[in-house]
């Protein structure tokens, strides 16, 4: 159980400066860009993550739990065989679904998006797909074969990649004052950074390649279809997430026009919700993002042992962490992420969205876990139904609401809070009907009531005593872990543990 727990620290700490130096790019973006042309990539963006998913058939989940179930049964001659038959079935996603993807841009642009200024973005991503789908593959290799770091150093030097030419090179560009031409100039950049990610990856797989191949010789081939009978599910769930998310600005626009917006003001909206607001909610994401990937091959690894015993733990440790994070980032972003992305950003104006988001994004926070627990036990198609009626009922939500006159962007801030609180609530109920995992409530009622109790008392003391933001924050972090502590969530026999841990990464 120490070295899961080992490798999932230090792919927390690899994966918080992979975030920090994302953070950093979000801020070096919104300054030199401007908000109409960070509009303009960030409508783009889902656009870009559908057609990934799309191409990746689902097949960088089913390596990683392929390989690491191989792995625990010794069957290493296996492994390789299992990486030439996904590249395989890559590669005809890529002939299938590429020349049909391209034709579709130009009504992407002009129909749906309503902003033909979208169009050049939208080709950079098409050609940044393939390389993408590459690294993907990678990735999932290397977690299979509990080789962490490397995938995790692969995404802070793609984010360094990142930062260095928006800081550098973006500002020429930007200067012709062309938004559209900035944004599709944005979208090369991470072109750019992908290939530097994907040659980081091959030079780790090669190496891992070869001590295979010494050790057991002759490769030997894997069959599609178990493959595939995992993949299937997984790009079902994945695709339909990823086609909400592309289909989520469009309504957005649709449904801001309809209550009376202009297209360019809904654009830049959208780009500072989904572009700043939103990721700062996540910015502490970076626990669940590591424990994410790091559940599927040991969860998987301990349903191949049949060690019950440890499956539990893992399941329980998991889920523990990424609620108290959780707790963290809901209290401190519901009392303070406002003024905070004012400061940071420099917003015109604050809107108040992230006091909205704020209590429903704690579980934002175990959703991910749960999602790779699900498709870890088997329980890929439970997975892919409550994404998709979470998915499902964002949409609808937004639509209904943002299209009101007198709600508008108010009402689609609350549909995609709506959407991440149903699939939650669904992958909790689903975990619960596997009684081998014993995953309660508690541990997802008591920090959340945390929450809550700290954010009443910080209401009345701002109210009788205002603080500088600073001092006002380090109060508020303060009461939250003096009741975390009281009620036994966080407990100083963890700090002992992890900092035992520590000494031995």
């Amino acid at each position: 159980m120490s070295s899961f727990v080992r490798g999932t620290l230090f792919l927390m700490f690899v994966i918080f400066l992979s975030k920090l130096f994302g953070f950093f790019y979000r801020m070096q973006f919104m300054r030199i860009a401007g908000e109409e042309a960070v509009g303009i990539y960030m409508t783009a963006y889902p656009a870009f993550i559908f057609f990934l998913s799309l191409i990746q058939l689902g097949l960088p989940i089913a390596v990683a739990k392929i390989v690491a179930e191989l792995l625990a049964q010794n069957k290493r001659e296996n492994i390789l065989g299992v990486m030439r038959t996904a590249i395989l079935w890559s590669f005809i996603g890529m002939i299938v679904f590429m020349p049909l993807l391209a034709l579709t841009i130009p009504f992407i642009s002009t129909t749906l998006l309503h902003n033909e200024q979208t169009t050049y973005t939208l080709w950079i991503a098409l050609f940044a797909v393939p390389v993408a789908v590459g690294s993907g593959l990678l990735r999932a290799y290397l977690q299979g074969v509990a080789k962490i770091s490397p995938t995790a150093w692969a995404q802070m030097i793609e984010q360094a990649v990142r930062i260095g030419f928006i800081t550098f090179m973006l500002p020429f560009v930007a200067s012709y004052n062309n938004a559209a031409v900035t944004a599709a100039s944005a979208m090369g950049i991470t072109l750019l950074a992908e290939v530097v990610a994907f040659l980081y990856l091959w030079l780790h797989y090669t190496v891992s390649k070869k001590r295979l191949l010494t050790r057991k010789g002759e490769v030997q081939s894997y069959p599609a279809t178990p493959m595939l009978r995992i993949a299937i599910p997984s790009a079902g769930s994945k695709l339909f997430g990823s086609f909400t998310w592309f289909l989520e600005p469009i309504i957005f626009l649709k449904a801001l026009t309809m209550a009376g917006l202009s297209a360019s003001a809904a654009t830049i909206l959208y780009g500072v919700i989904s572009g700043v607001l939103v990721p700062l909610l996540l910015f502490p994401a970076f626990v669940s993002v590591a424990l994410s990937i790091v559940l599927i091959p040991a969860v998987s690894d301990a349903v191949a042992r049949k060690h019950n015993a440890l499956l539990q733990e893992r399941v329980s440790v998991s889920l523990r962490l990424s609620s108290l994070v959780g707790c963290v980032a809901a209290t401190y972003f519901f009392i303070h992420g406002d003024e905070l992305a004012v400061n940071l950003f420099h917003l015109d104006e604050n809107r108040g969205y992230i006091k909205i988001l704020a209590p429903i994004f704690y579980f934002y926070y175990i959703q991910s876990p749960l999602h790779s627990i699900l498709q870890a036990i088997g329980e890929a198609r439970a997975a892919m139904m409550n994404s998709i009626y979470g998915g499902l009922g964002k949409l609808f939500v937004m639509f209904v609401l943002a299209s009101q006159p007198g709600i508008q962007e108010k009402g689609a801030v609350v549909a995609i809070g709506f959407g991440v609180l149903m699939t939650s609530f669904l992958h909790i109920a689903t975990v619960r009907q596997r009684k081998n995992l014993r995953a309660g409530f508690r541990m997802f009622v008591v920090p959340y009531s945390c929450f809550i109790a700290v954010c009443i008392a910080q209401y009345f003391l701002m109210q009788i005593m205002p603080l500088p933001f600073i001092l006002s924050s380090c109060v508020t972090l303060f009461l939250l872990f003096t009741f975390l502590l009281v009620s036994n969530q966080l407990r100083f026999s963890d700090l002992r543990y992890i900092r035992k841990l520590a000494k031995r990464v």
